[in-house]
């Protein structure tokens, strides 16, 4: 799709990575998408919380691609481990102990 015919109606019916990077005509590895499709979604959603929605819809458009180009670049040159944007990765186990919060007397 060129930017031209690009509309927020066709972008909110978008459902997966792939979708959204073909959508806006971005060139991906299917490999890095495949293994970090949540992650590079997630990054996203949390970049694309910044753009100004009261731009026109061309705007916020392109302002969405430049963020998704971001956050699949991120995944490439780095892991959803190293990232930490579940909250599964964020909080500390309450029943383990690590070896750096034991003091030797």
């Amino acid at each position: 799709m060129t930017t031209a015919t690009l509309s927020l109606a066709q972008f909110n019916q978008l459902k997966d990575a792939e979708e959204y990077l073909e959508f806006f005509g971005l060139s991906y590895d299917p490999q890095v998408v495949n293994i970090n499709r949540l992650h590079i979604l997630r990054k996203f959603s949390q970049l694309v919380q910044a753009v100004d929605k009261s731009q026109s819809e061309a705007e916020v458009l392109a302002a969405y691609s430049r963020e998704l180009r971001n956050a699949y670049d991120l995944f490439v040159t780095s892991s959803s481990v190293e990232q930490k944007l579940f909250k599964v990765f964020q909080d500390k186990p309450k029943n383990v102990v690590l070896l750096s919060d034991i003091e030797v007397e």
